[in-house]
């Protein structure tokens, strides 16, 4: 009987590893979508304002 126990004690295991390995890529894969995603939708570098120097004030302003 403990072979047997042994056996399904290791069984359990595995069976737990690759439920775990499983979810863990199933959450990457929605992770990477969702980061896809936000940088689809972030405004292309041409839309971003530069910022310049105003000559008489000495601060930044877009433009």
């Amino acid at each position: 009987m403990p072979p047997f126990v042994a056996f399904a004690g290791a069984l359990g295991g595995l069976a737990v590893v690759r439920w775990a390995y499983r979810t863990a890529r199933r959450i990457n894969e929605e992770l990477e979508e969702a980061r896809r995603l936000r940088m689809a939708e972030a405004a292309p570098v041409r839309e971003i304002p530069t910022l310049r120097r105003d000559p008489r004030t000495g601060t930044y302003r877009p433009g």
